[in-house]
């Protein structure tokens, strides 16, 4: 069962909170990072980006990066941009976007969770994204970063969250510059806080990494040379009726020396496939839209092309990786072929045109969305999704609440 407690959160006053919280690190390259903390001296991009704060010939993996991040978490606090709870409390943090609402809890889950699959995962990790977060975590003793678990809703939480949410004032409540409103409150209160930690160690057998796999493993790694410091870490726990997973989507370079004529022929053996007048969003799984040379189609998987018995077979990423990727234009690892790229659905399917009318890329896959039954199904049989499977959004911002480990 899961085990989750309370945590004394470092986090920014509230007149400042709008300021510091920022965008998550991995979704911000490090200009688009600098470009965004721009006149403000109080974003935590300073701490979860520190390079943005030095020459661009430092590498952002070099100790001096980690090294900075440390020194300016301890000027936040020293400054009082940012101050460390009195007590351990749990938070309840709501996002809305687009008129559509989640609410998660935010606390921190068992590192021994993690190790023994009751914090479930579905995607391979990169040894050096990894390392990159290690780093970052032993040298500032934060885990700055939140990772994103989902588990299968129960209404007895929904309640108790909902009715803290109704009767309490909120701690930070305001929209960033997105659109997108964030929403947090502390439940200090002991009697609550026992009923939140007992109700998911009776309810909720398992739990499963919606987003932050990397975040995940690295406070892993950090347990085994900090053992007694570092048994949680931070995370947020949504209840999977109110998740909303968006497309997740494929560009390619270049057709691998196929001809349009030649790659409507391949594609017919598996594919339904039809011009259309306008960019296509798939409605359904096992469909897909195409976009080449201005021209959009929509594909359609024929019966017997997919294996709809087999968890990962039936995704659609996986389709058009066996069907299309692999076998035409020789793409075999998604994970390390410099040829393809991927876009999240946040950014639409304008996004796939660009890339392509800019010549940068040849052609682009935009999908349906990865279900969450699917997602948990896939991490309930031991499996791993196909790299870049899935996109949720909203993300939830950095800086809000951070877990100080030493």
């Amino acid at each position: 069962m899961a085990k989750i407690r309370p945590f004394e959160a470092v986090r920014p006053q509230p007149q400042l909170a709008k300021q510091v919280a920022s965008k998550p690190y991995d979704v911000l390259n490090s200009a688009e990072a600098k470009q965004e903390a721009v006149g403000n001296a109080y974003s935590f991009l300073h701490i979860t980006k520190s390079e943005i704060d030095l020459p661009e010939t430092v590498d952002i993996h070099s100790q001096q990066v980690y090294d900075l991040a440390l020194e300016n978490l301890n000027a936040f606090l020293q400054r009082e941009v940012l101050f460390k709870e009195s007590k351990p409390c749990y938070y309840i943090y709501q996002l809305i976007m687009d008129g559509r609402a989640q609410t998660g809890l935010v606390c921190v889950s068992s590192i021994d969770d993690y190790n023994n699959d009751i914090i479930k995962k579905h995607e391979f990790t990169r040894p050096e994204k990894e390392q990159d977060r290690i780093n970052h975590i032993k040298t500032s003793g934060a885990q700055t970063g939140n990772v994103f678990l989902a588990y299968r809703n129960q209404a007895s939480i929904d309640a108790l969250i909902d009715k803290w949410k109704t009767t309490k004032n909120a701690v930070y409540d305001f929209t960033a510059e997105d659109g997108i409103q964030h929403t947090v409150w502390a439940v200090s209160d002991e009697t609550i806080i026992e009923q939140i930690t007992q109700l998911f160690e009776k309810e909720v057998p398992c739990t499963y990494i919606a987003d932050g796999h990397h975040r995940a493993a690295s406070a892993a790694k950090v347990k085994l040379a900090a053992p007694q410091s570092a048994d949680y870490f931070l995370t947020t726990l949504f209840p999977s009726n109110q998740l909303h997973i968006m497309d997740y989507n494929r560009v390619v370079k270049d057709l691998n020396g196929h001809s349009l004529e030649a790659l409507l022929a391949a594609l017919d053996n598996q594919f339904i496939v039809s011009k259309v007048d306008a960019a296509y969003k798939p409605t359904q799984l096992h469909s897909f839209g195409m976009y080449l040379q201005n021209q959009w189609y929509s594909l359609t998987a024929k019966p017997g092309t997919y294996n709809d018995t087999d968890p990962i077979g039936v995704l659609d990423v996986t389709i058009l990786s066996n069907n299309i990727l692999a076998p035409i234009f020789g793409i075999q690892d998604q994970r390390t072929d410099k040829r393809i790229d991927f876009v999240g659905g946040i950014r639409g399917l304008t996004e796939l045109e660009k890339r392509v009318a800019s010549g940068e890329m040849a052609i682009a896959f935009s999908l349906y969305p990865v279900t969450i039954d699917q997602l948990f199904n896939i991490a309930d049989a031991g499996e791993v999704m196909p790299p870049k499977s899935t996109w949720f959004e909203p993300k939830l911002r950095d800086g809000l609440l951070t877990h100080l480990i030493y």
